[in-house]
C-alpha cells in the first residue's frame, strides 16, 4: 500500500501543478475521490472530426497559415503605383520681411511612385510569400492527420479496452466461485490447504485485473479528451472555426 499511496500523492502534486496551483494546493474533493470517474454521457463519436478544430495545435497552424496567406497579398500590393499627397513651401521677400503672411507661398499635388510588375525584388518577395503558405499549408494538412490518428487511437484503445473490463466480473465470479468450492472441499477433508491457497491466489489476481482494467479505462477516457482538444461537450461560439483568408 505505501508505494500506491507514493503515487497517488504525486499525482495528485502534478495535477495541482498542470492546473496553475502550487503543489500542495490540490483539489482537496479529488484526494477524497476513492473510486474511478464515470462518464455521465455517451461519447458523440460522430462529431470528432468537428471538436478537432478546438485542438490548440490545429488553431495555431490555422493562424499560422491565414497570416502566411494575407502575407502574399502584402508583397502584390507593391505592384500597384503607390499614390502619395506631398506639400512643399516657399518664402520670398526681403530679410526683414520674414514671417510675414505675404512672403510665404505653397503648393500641394500628387508625387507619385510605382513598382513595376517585372521588378525582380517584388516577384522574388510574392515567391517568399507563397513558399512559406504553401510550408503552413503542408503543416496544417499534417497537424490534422496527426490528430485524426491520435482521436481514432484513443477511441480504439478504449472500446478494447471497454471491451476487456466487461468480460473480467464474469472471469471474477467463476474465480471465487472455484475459490469457495475449493474452500468447502478442504472443509471436507478431500483436498489439502495448499489447493485453497492456490485458488485465493487466483480470485486475488482476478481482483486486481479487475482494479486494473477500470483505472485503465479512466485513463482511455482521459487521452480521448485530450485528442478531442478537450472534451466532447457542445464547442461554444468562441470555439468557432477559423477559416483562413483566400490568397
Amino acid at each position: 500500500m505505501p508505494p500506491l499511496e507514493a503515487r497517488r500523492q504525486n499525482n495528485l502534486y502534478q495535477l495541482a501543478t498542470i492546473t496553475g496551483a502550487l503543489p500542495q494546493d490540490f483539489p482537496r474533493q479529488v484526494a477524497d475521490c476513492t473510486t474511478p470517474p464515470r462518464l455521465t454521457q455517451v461519447i458523440p463519436v460522430g462529431d470528432g472530426a468537428a471538436l478537432l478544430r478546438r485542438r490548440p495545435d490545429i488553431r495555431q497552424n490555422e493562424l499560422r497559415l491565414a497570416a502566411e496567406t494575407a502575407r502574399i497579398g502584402v508583397a502584390m500590393a507593391d505592384l500597384y503605383p503607390k499614390v502619395t499627397l506631398g506639400l512643399s513651401g516657399t518664402s520670398a521677400g526681403l530679410l526683414n520681411g520674414i514671417g510675414q503672411k505675404d512672403t510665404y507661398g505653397w503648393s500641394l499635388g500628387p508625387l507619385i511612385s510605382w513598382t513595376l510588375p517585372s521588378s525582380g525584388a517584388v516577384q522574388a518577395r510574392i515567391e517568399q510569400a507563397q513558399a512559406g503558405t504553401r510550408a503552413e499549408l503542408a503543416r496544417f494538412d499534417g497537424s490534422v492527420l496527426t490528430a485524426l490518428r491520435e482521436v481514432e487511437t484513443a477511441l480504439n484503445n478504449y472500446a478494447r479496452d471497454l471491451d476487456r473490463y466487461r468480460a473480467l466480473p464474469a472471469a471474477r465470479a467463476e474465480t471465487r466461485d472455484v475459490a469457495e468450492k475449493t474452500r468447502l472441499l478442504y472443509s471436507s477433508g478431500k483436498i489439502g490447504y495448499l489447493d485453497v491457497l492456490d485458488a485465493q491466489r487466483s480470485l486475488a489476481s482476478s481482483d486486481a485485473a479487475l482494479a486494473q482494467s477500470a483505472g485503465q479505462l479512466s485513463d482511455d477516457q482521459v487521452m480521448l479528451f485530450l485528442s478531442l482538444g478537450g472534451g466532447w461537450e457542445a464547442p461554444s461560439q468562441q470555439d468557432a472555426p477559423i477559416r483562413p483568408a483566400a490568397g
